[in-house]
């Protein structure tokens, strides 16, 4: 017999046919498989023809009888339209225009890929007499104005709507429009920096509103729909397939679903939904040479959409955990590097003064390889699972130092604020190095290295508690120049030991070389950060 696989409750179903053979009793070979639209099976293989049959479904599996051999009707494709789930979803879609006032510095930076459309708006107005003075016997200039447009979405019947942080984090002003053409204000309820969510919310009840689906997750390849702003074009409707899951877009605590249904500036905030009307994601970027669609875009996920939004909606604030350590990604290189081929983790780089990590024990140097048991292959793992603690929590991090591995506990602290975290990042101007320095007499796989003196540190603005070595010079060939190291760099590590001399760094690239690697794993300290690389020992 012949037995379809037919998944999804009542509604879209999809169809997957197997060949099963039988023996044949009648001189007819064969068996051909159609599906039945309103009663007319339709084969591909019948040359056009067409067999109504009686008191037959829609959706009905029949098995027709050829004298050919057995053919298989291919599996369901795209809905013949998409104008039932559009008019069923498109009532929940606002449009959403915010009012802000601008640094007029910022108005020069430019922000590719992301699908928000930024319309400056007003210019310094010196000469204003009713402009507040500034003192000097002139008015002080006019903030400027600037214009924004983005996309969201009702979940509740009582004005709660989803869009990005980055459409209402400057907001002074923001009016929704309702596809009916009404125009209401709204105030902000909660944003999170972190995932790029915000809930806005407007006064009034009985919105249409849509919801989010966590449990059928669509396949790569499924049918997706987006209803959005894109350009200020409200209440546009586009459709595509999901490209992939998982995609890392540079942000913290979300994989992204990446999608091939067009979204545009504007579409910020708005709802990806499925063939059945749910919301499977809220887009919020897209990949973008030339500043518009090029058939890549990036939604988050519905499930942490939605875990999101509720908190926001309960008490307006989202707080991670934080132990206080900047890790990079331990690549395949650095593993090599250090004789640990296949080796996943984070790799410390710093360590905050007096913050959590530095408290238990952690350095610089140590692999993070888990967290409470769950393994992290990367530094965004690691972040994401050290931010699912709340305050005050013990996490048990497991590390591998010097090749060993030991458990070290640490409470979690609070997470700052991104912006906080981005100055932290920040806190001296690559500027102020330069290719100023005594050359040293210590040359070693193309770096000249000096002793990090007294007067070192006065140059290069240094505190008396970092130790390492001057890079005063480099070869222009080098491995280590076309990584990006700059003379007046910082050498602090080398493999799995701090380096204070020429000898200590020489050791251990001999020890890399005798071991047949091909490269070593060096720390270099720039602006207050430490940046890890594998530096290759020959060639």
């Amino acid at each position: 017999m012949i037995e379809p696989n037919l998944s999804g409750s009542g509604r879209v179903k999809t169809l997957a046919l197997q060949k099963i053979e039988r023996p044949m009793t009648s001189k007819k070979t064969g068996y051909l498989l159609g599906v039945l639209a309103g009663g007319l099976i339709v084969t591909g293989a019948m040359a056009g023809a067409a067999v109504q049959l009686p008191n037959a479904k829609a959706g009905d599996v029949q098995l027709i009888r050829t004298s050919t051999a057995p053919i298989f009707a291919p599996p369901p494709g795209a809905p013949l339209s998409f104008a039932d789930i559009f008019e069923q979803v498109s009532p929940a879609v606002v449009s959403i225009n915010v009012t802000s006032k601008v640094d007029p510095g910022s108005l020069r930076r430019q922000i590719p890929g992301l699908p928000f459309d930024i319309v400056p708006r007003g210019a310094p107005e010196g000469d204003d007499d009713n402009a507040p003075s500034s003192g000097k016997g002139r008015p002080s200039p006019r903030l400027p104005t600037q214009q924004s447009a983005g996309s969201g979405f009702f979940i509740s019947a009582d004005g709660y709507i989803v869009t990005n942080n980055h459409v209402v984090e400057n907001a002074d002003q923001i009016k929704v429009v309702l596809k009916d053409e009404r125009e209401l204000d709204a105030v902000v309820v909660g944003r999170d920096e972190g995932t790029d969510l915000a809930v806005i919310k407007v006064k009034g009840s009985g919105f249409s509103f849509v919801n989010f689906e966590n449990s059928a997750k669509p396949r790569v390849g499924d049918w997706v729909i987006t209803v959005g702003n894109p350009f200020g074009l409200g209440g546009t409707a586009t459709a595509g397939i999901i490209s992939a899951y998982g995609r890392d877009i540079g942000e913290t605590f979300v994989d992204y679903i990446q999608i091939d249904a067009p979204i545009n500036r504007g579409n910020s905030g708005g709802p990806t939904f499925d063939v059945y009307g749910r919301v499977i994601g809220v887009n919020a970027a897209i990949f973008s040479p030339s500043g518009g669609s090029v058939g890549i875009g990036f939604a988050i996920p519905a499930d942490v959409a939605d875990t999101i939004t509720k908190k926001l909606i309960a008490g307006g604030k989202i707080t991670r955990g934080y132990i206080g350590a900047s890790i990079q990604n331990f690549t395949s290189e650095m593993a090599e590097a250090q004789g640990m081929a296949g080796q996943k983790g984070a790799i410390v780089a710093d360590l905050v003064p007096g913050g959590p990590s530095q408290k238990a024990g952690l350095m610089a140097g140590d692999l993070v390889i888990a967290v409470n048991g769950t393994k992290v292959r990367t530094s965004a793992e690691l972040t994401r699972e050290v931010a699912k603690a709340s305050p005050g929590d013990v996490l048990h991090v497991d590390i591998l130092r010097m090749g060993k591995a030991r458990t070290l506990d640490i409470r979690s602290g609070v997470r700052p604020s991104e912006k906080e975290l981005a100055s932290n990042d920040n806190r001296k101007d690559d500027s102020t190095l330069g290719n100023g320095g005594v050359v040293g007499k210590s040359a070693i796989i193309g770096l000249t290295l000096t002793p990090l003196d007294e007067a070192g540190r006065r140059r290069l603005g240094l505190g008396a508690g970092l130790k390492g070595l001057v890079i005063s010079a480099l070869e222009p060939n080098s491995d280590a120049a076309q990584k990006g190291v700059r003379p007046d760099d910082i050498l602090v590590r080398a493999g799995d030991r701090e380096v204070v001399t020429a000898d200590d760094f020489n050791s251990v690239v001999e020890a890399a070389k005798k071991a047949g690697r091909q490269s070593v794993l060096v720390g270099i300290y720039r602006g207050g950060r430490t940046l890890f690389l594998p530096l290759k020992v020959s060639g």
